[in-house]
């Protein structure tokens, strides 16, 4: 009851090895103190979508996650739906759902690789749905780091567990040439995470809900 759901439990309760990478942006002790309630009323919500190139069975994984601006600026993470292994319409079709199960106001959309295919396959299950399409012209590190800036200035809330993702988060590292897990995978959640907390916290603010 002490320990689940905290990166000691898991090691001690559940027998994972669960380590830090030395030179990771994020550090799970820190994490674990970002938890909280989420509050009621957010003045705004989307969905960080990072999709893959492809949908065989050794393909990245489809980032999907949600956050929350609340009225105090401070930014919340609300679910992590990552899909493995997905097919276009499976991923269109859960990235939708989410949208409307937390009434988000858009899905933000890294299209470098589907192009206009990404923002047709989701109209194809909603043409309702509101896409902002977002293009990655700096790598991983670059976009990564002033999110994780946000974290350090205790600005980012967690609405939850999201063991996967902050598996990802601190095992995302500044050195080394490699933009990706020290497993060479790429880090889809984090993608996903970035793109959302990018949309409501350091561009420039939309019109409330």
């Amino acid at each position: 009851g002490q320990y689940g759901g905290t990166h000691l439990g898991r090691q001690e309760l559940d027998g994972e090895v669960v380590e830090d990478r030395a030179d990771g942006l994020w550090k799970r002790e820190k994490l674990e103190e970002y938890q909280a309630d989420r509050p009621q009323n957010l003045n705004r919500i989307v969905i960080g979508l990072d999709p893959p190139a492809s949908s065989g069975k050794g393909s990245a994984s489809c980032g999907i996650v949600a956050a929350g601006l609340d009225e105090n600026g401070i930014g919340w993470v609300l679910a992590d739906r990552t899909m493995r292994a997905a097919t276009p319409q499976q991923w269109a079709r859960r990235a939708v759902s989410l949208y409307h199960e937390l009434k988000a106001d858009r899905i933000i959309a890294e299209v470098n690789q589907g192009g206009e295919m990404v923002a047709a396959v989701i109209a194809q299950i909603d043409p309702a749905v509101a896409v902002k399409p977002v293009h990655a012209s700096r790598g991983k590190r670059a976009r990564a780091e002033p999110v994780n800036m946000l974290y350090q200035q205790n600005r980012v809330r967690h609405a939850g567990r999201f063991s996967e993702l902050e598996d990802e988060m601190c095992d995302f590292g500044v050195d080394g040439l490699s933009d990706g897990l020290s497993d060479g995978r790429s880090p889809d959640r984090l993608d996903a995470l970035v793109w959302a907390l990018t949309e409501l916290m350091l561009n420039e603010r939309g019109a409330p809900r």
